[in-house]
This record gives structure tokens, C-alpha cells and sequence, in this order.
């Protein structure tokens, strides 16, 4: 039976939707007063465009505003800190940097890592409550080992380790950088009780544990596998992997810029991101056109750019901050677990989009349509670029891996059928290239959807 799914903060759950909007209204006007009083950087941003805030009265009145924030201005709001404050936290920094409990960097995968991770020591406390609540659903208890392999420095995954003490977790921290024999004898030395990962690592330590420690993944003994980073556990066929090999549930989940927390519940059927943290950020109910960069209107099944807001933030808090993450919001209570809260399943990325001969089409749909073949296929392709995105001139090349049990005489039917659907359903025409099983390199950070020849 599914477990039945709730916010973390427990006051939030005697309210109905009203209620929650307008308890996030009352935050909002008081994060948004803390802002324009602690920060020369958004006081100069609401002149810029024309923004009175006495105008802001409802949420209503804070949505219609335009975009206040994105990667760009974060840029600049921390070189502009770096060159009048000698630190990196941008001039939206709206504490002294004394009372910063944490900073954590983005990856910087698509230009200079920005420190968006900053918490105060009051930020890692409220990230808290709903981790707590996170690990203690999927079945983790006080004093419980969970193996933590990202990687660590100063990325965005470290803003986790500090939530997950307080819940009383022992995180076992192995930097993946040391590659995955590393990973595996740390997990033979300390027999965690659940593993914390990206879903193509998880997948490649499937077929490394035999041949490395001599068990299967399943002899792990694990309570729960928590999956983060990647398009990959909304494919019921990538899901479903995972779960049979490590014998237990898969849980896709994320905090964006250690905001909202969101996670999937325990449901046979994959229904999403539970956003339980709605006490914390806007996300996922804050959506604009992906071009028009217009607001839209939130129902059951919308589609756009998620913003972020924050609404009870020390350090670095956000308003109307363009995440470039597009994703798919449900409103309607979940079928599996009944949690009454927004719902959210990742598209893509904004800067991701491709358009192919007038279609625009994202490199997550292609993955989960490719996933549609499996096991004739393992699941891993490469969307070969040879100039920048968006736009590519057809045929999409596409590289793929074969199934282990597919001949080789079987491929050209395969690519045929393959290339069909994608025609129909995504308007795209590939040009299909295989490649042997496990012959895709796989990353021990985010493996890559492109393969950038420019």
C-alpha cells in the first residue's frame, strides 16, 4: 500500500489550497521588504524596470512582474560583490557573511559557478525540516548510514550534507571523482542503509559490484535509493531497473538552489515531485512562457519555465529568478499517495531546447521515447551537435546503445522503428549510429544527453 504523503512543516497541513496561498503571500511580502531593505542590488533592479513595490500587494500582483532575476544578473550581482565586498556572494547577499553557515557552488557546466548555494546557519534549518521528513518517508531512522556519492568541494550537492546530519543520517561522503572501485569498497567497508546518487551512476554500479566487490546490488541490503540530477526515474523502464537490482524503492527528488524540496512518493507508478516545502519557495507554482517569457496560468498538466522565489531566506534569497528549468506541474491530488500538494516532472532545460526544421523538441522527450525500446536498447544515446544549439540542421544524429540480447541483423529495422515514432510523436527525423552496450561513457557526475563537436 502507498504511503500517504504530507507537507513537512505540519501546521501547512490543516490548510486547504487558499489557505497555503495565503500563508506563501504573507512570506512573500515579508522576504520581498527584506530584500529592497538589505540589498543596493535589487533596489537598483526594481528601478531598472520600472517597479514600484508599493504596487506589490498580492501574490497576484508579484507574479504578473516580470523577470527580476536569472543566471546572467546572478553574474553580475557576484562580480559586482567580488569587486566591492572581496567575497563571492553577490550583491544580493542580504546578511552580514558572518552569520553564512554554508556556501556551495553551482557546477558552472555553462559558464563561471555561481554561489547560489549560500545558506545562513538559519537557511540549513529550515532545509532541515523537510529533509528530515524526506528520509524519514522512504524509511530511514535515527542513526541510519547513507552512502552520499556525489561530488564534493564546494558543489551544490555538499548544501545537503548538513540537513541530512540533523535528521540524525550518518552521511558516508565518497567523492565519485575517485571513480566507481572507490564508491564500492567504501560501500563494502560500511554497509550503508541506503545510497544517494545520480541514476546513470546508480545504473553503472549494477554491473561494476559483481566484478569489483564480488556482491550483487541487492546484497547491499538498502532501504532506499535517492536519485537526483538526471531525466532518467520518470522512465518506467529505467525505474523499474533500478528497483529490481537494488531491491528497493527509487526516489527521484530535488531542491532546487536548496529551496523547495520535492520527491516522489512510494507509488508502483512514477507520478512525479511531491513539493512538500511550499513554506519555502513558490516553485513549482510560478511558471512563464519558455519564449514569450510571459506568466502562465497554473492547471493540471502546464508546461513552462519554472521561476523561483524565496519566501523565508537569510542569505541570497531570490525573486522571479528565470531557473532555465522547464517542467510539467500537476495540481490535481496524487493518484498513488493522495499528497494535495503541486506535483512536478522535469522537461529539460530552456537552454537545452533544439529546434529541428520548425519543431522544438527537448533531449529528455527523445530519452524517454528511446526508453520505450528497451531492452532492445540499454537506454544510453548521445544527441550529437556539431553548432551551438537551438537550432540543428536534419537529421538529428543520434548515437545508441543496443541491448545486449539484439543482433546485429536486427538494427536496421530497430533505427527504422525508432526513427518512426520520434517522426510521429516529437516531428523529428534521425539519423540513428549504434554502438555496444556500456560502450557510452558514462559520468560519475551528471552524464551528458550531447555530445558537442563545436
Amino acid at each position: 500500500m502507498t504511503k500517504p504523503m504530507r507537507y513537512a512543516n505540519e501546521a501547512l497541513n490543516s490548510l486547504d489550497e487558499q489557505g497555503i496561498r495565503k500563508f506563501q503571500e504573507k512570506r512573500m511580502l515579508a522576504q520581498l521588504s527584506y530584500c529592497l531593505a538589505n540589498s543596493d542590488f535589487y533596489r537598483r533592479r526594481f528601478a531598472d524596470l520600472g517597479i514600484d513595490p508599493k504596487d506589490v500587494r498580492t501574490l497576484d500582483d508579484y507574479q504578473a512582474l516580470p523577470v527580476i532575476m536569472d543566471k546572467q544578473q546572478e553574474r553580475i550581482s557576484q562580480q559586482e560583490s567580488i569587486d566591492r565586498h572581496r567575497h563571492p556572494f553577490g550583491a544580493h547577499l542580504c546578511c552580514s557573511p558572518r552569520d553564512i553557515g554554508l556556501a556551495a557552488t553551482t557546477s558552472g557546466t555553462t559558464g563561471d559557478p555561481t554561489f547560489s548555494y549560500t545558506l545562513a546557519r538559519s537557511d540549513l534549518l529550515n532545509l532541515a525540516e523537510g529533509f528530515s521528513y524526506f528520509l524519514s518517508y522512504a524509511g530511514l531512522t535515527r542513526g541510519d548510514r547513507a552512502m552520499f556519492c556525489h561530488s564534493l568541494g564546494i558543489y551544490a550537492t555538499s548544501s545537503l550534507l548538513p540537513p541530512i546530519r540533523s535528521a540524525g543520517i550518518l552521511p558516508i561522503d565518497v567523492d565519485v571523482r575517485g571513480g566507481a572501485e572507490a564508491i564500492l569498497k567504501a560501500a563494502r567497508l560500511t554497509f550503508p542503509d541506503a545510497l544517494m546518487t545520480t541514476p546513470s551512476l546508480a545504473e553503472h554500479l549494477i554491473t561494476r559490484m559483481p566484478e569489483t566487490i564480488g556482491i550483487e546490488p541487492k546484497e547491499l541490503g538498502l532501504t532506499a535509493l535517492f536519485t537526483v540530477g538526471e531525466i532518467a526515474i520518470g522512465i518506467p523502464h529505467i525505474r523499474q531497473k533500478l528497483q529490481d537490482a537494488y531491491g528497493c524503492r527509487v526516489y527521484d527528488w530535488t531542491a532546487p538552489m536548496g529551496q523547495t524540496l520535492a520527491f516522489s512518493c512510494d507509488s508502483e507508478e512514477y507520478f512525479g515531485m511531491h513539493a512538500v516545502t511550499p513554506d519555502l519557495d513558490l516553485y513549482p507554482l510560478d511558471l512563464i512562457d519558455v519564449e514569450s517569457r510571459e506568466p502562465l496560468e497554473i492547471h493540471d498538466g502546464v508546461i513552462g519555465e519554472a521561476m523561483y522565489t524565496s519566501l523565508s531566506r537569510h542569505a541570497v534569497p531570490v525573486l522571479r529568478y528565470a531557473s532555465g528549468d522547464v517542467v510539467q506541474v500537476f495540481t490535481e491530488p496524487c493518484p498513488g499517495c493522495g499528497f494535495r500538494g503541486p506535483r512536478v516532472k522535469v522537461v529539460g532545460r530552456s537552454d537545452d531546447m533544439l529546434i529541428v526544421k520548425g519543431s522544438n523538441v527537448y533531449p529528455g522527450a527523445i530519452k524517454k521515447l528511446v526508453a520505450e525500446f528497451a531492452p532492445a536498447v540499454t537506454g544510453e544515446m548521445r544527441i550529437i551537435l556539431d553548432t551551438p544549439p537551438p537550432r540543428v540542421e536534419p537529421p538529428l544524429r543520434i548515437r545508441l546503445e543496443f541491448g545486449s540480447d539484439t543482433r546485429e541483423g536486427d538494427l536496421p529495422g530497430l533505427a527504422s522503428e525508432i526513427g518512426s515514432r520520434l517522426s510521429s510523436r516529437l516531428h523529428v527525423k534521425p539519423e540513428i549510429t549504434w554502438h555496444a552496450p556500456g560502450t557510452l561513457p558514462i559520468s560519475m557526475t551528471k552524464t551528458p544527453l550531447f555530445e558537442k563537436n563545436y
